[in-house]
């Protein structure tokens, strides 16, 4: 009993350090012409200080297991936590945009050890028959930061200032850092292997470059010729990474052999395209709402409160919904039901029922909830522990890509849609976010392919698919 509540308070306490990370990387988005006088700078170059922090992310996630084994779990989340708080202070006090940007480049180092180690933590320290609702519980935190993350930041920018955006993870980060001391045990792996550095810098050069180069294909500037190279090359390092790792495939940052299981498979492939297209929808709404309904940027705001709604009413069902009909039934039926709420927000237009409107948004929130606790949970249903921290180093970065890569996707596509029907997307029309959200409905169908190879019983060990029917079983063979 002990263990139990132990493994319940570790994690509560990674969930908490996952909202606040997260939380972080889009609650200054409302906040940045605020922040853009107080630097003496246009708006726009603000933009700098998100793409920073993403792009530190996306480089230094895949260190972040071999750094756990070698060092301790415990001693490098501690780290991290503390890192991430001591940023977030300068980030308050920077004075200037570089100083700004530098500052949250620090914070998207101890982002990057804090997310995925935090999940390594709660996989080793949380029985297998238990994942599914640590899980849950860790996955809800960053769907609901990405709804909470805008309106939150306009009432803090509009009643404080920004400055205290960044203040108030001063206390959050330093209880996180006094409870992981108390409760996390610091493991490590007896083996060491040296780190896989080549493919770490190409995978490094991959992802920055990626991530950079859709900002600025998404961005409102006509020059798309250096974005487009710098996403051919940045491709290109992407598949010389591969390469490089497959020379030495049981120390790459790769996990090749965990690539191999369809229940992990799925969470890279298909559940990538299924991240970019749920994450694109804060991003893609608010903007409707404002530009093609007229609404202020505070009530399109709240209309996103529906979604983190949705995304807290499926955590009482999932674990039930698990056990009766099981891993591969739910990914496939759910990720249609999925996918059609998001092609039913491509419905909405000013004259929409606001009690019709919310309960669309409420609808999506709780099935992509759904959708990402199953896809997380079955990643790691077959992974032995002794290749848990690769697995998910690995997971961890392609997780981050994806998300990362949402809004970006989003703007390009908006800007796709408007030129092909003959206009500026300077000012979106109300038919080119719809034709935009119904291209996101098609991606977000992604694990629903995937799942159609994974064997009925997948990840049962887990779920509780089936248990009954076996015991039953036994019980009339004895």
């Amino acid at each position: 009993m002990k263990k139990l509540r132990s493994s319940r308070y570790v994690t509560a306490l990674i969930a908490g350090a996952f909202f606040m990370e997260n939380l972080d990387g889009t609650v200054i988005a409302t906040a940045l012409p605020q922040m853009a006088r107080s630097f003496h700078v246009g708006a726009v170059h603000l933009n700098i200080g998100m793409t920073a922090y993403l792009l530190t992310l996306a480089v230094f996630i895949p260190i972040s297991g071999w750094v756990a084994d070698r060092f301790g779990s415990r001693s490098v989340f501690a780290t991290a936590i503390a890192l991430f708080t001591f940023a977030s202070l300068l980030c308050g006090y920077s004075q200037t945009l570089t100083q700004f940007t530098l500052m949250r480049i620090l914070q998207g180092i101890g982002g990057a050890m804090m997310v995925p180690v935090g999940r390594l933590i709660v996989l080793r320290t949380t029985p297998k028959d238990q994942l599914t609702q640590a899980i849950a519980y860790i996955t809800w935190p960053g769907l609901t930061a990405l709804v909470l993350g805008p309106p939150l930041g306009g009432f803090i920018t509009t009643y404080a200032s920004w400055h205290w955006i960044f203040f108030l993870n001063l206390p959050l980060g330093v209880v996180a850092l006094v409870l992981t001391l108390l409760w996390v045990e610091n493991f490590r792996v007896d083996e060491h292997h040296p780190f896989d550095w080549l493919t770490f810098l190409l995978a490094g050069c991959a992802s920055t470059g990626i991530v950079y180069a859709m900002e600025k294909l998404g961005g409102e500037g006509d020059r798309w010729q250096m974005p487009a190279v710098i996403l051919t090359l940045s491709l290109l390092s992407g598949v010389l990474a591969v390469v490089v790792a497959r020379r030495k495939p049981a120390t790459s940052l790769i996990d090749f052999d965990s690539l191999r299981l369809s229940s992990y498979a799925l969470s890279v492939y298909g559940a990538s395209a299924f991240r970019i297209a749920v994450s694109v929808l804060p991003f893609l709404l608010p903007l409707m709402f404002q530009i093609a309904f007229g609404l202020n940027a505070f009530t399109s705001g709240l209309y996103l409160l529906a979604l983190f709604a949705g995304d807290l009413s499926m955590k009482i069902i999932v674990i039930p919904l698990l056990r009766r009909f099981g891993f591969r039934r739910i990914l496939i039926v759910n990720g249609v039901i999925t996918a059609a709420s998001v092609a039913l927000c491509a419905t909405l237009s000013p004259a929409t029922p606001v009690p019709l409107l919310l309960v669309i948004l409420f609808a999506h929130g709780a099935f992509r909830s759904m959708e990402f606790t199953c896809m997380t949970t079955l990643a790691y249903t077959e992974i032995p522990s002794e290749r848990m921290s690769r697995a998910n180093g690995f997971l961890s970065a392609v997780m981050q890509l994806s998300m990362g890569m949402g809004v970006a996707v989003g703007a390009i596509t908006l800007r796709l849609v408007a030129h092909a029907r003959g206009h500026s997307a300077t000012l979106p029309q109300l038919r080119d976010f719809h034709l935009a959200i119904l291209f996101m409905a098609v991606l977000a169908l992604g694990p629903v392919f995937n799942s159609l190879s994974l064997a009925p019983d997948a990840g049962a060990t887990t779920s509780g698919h089936r248990r009954q029917e076996l015991e039953a079983l036994e019980a009339e063979a004895h």
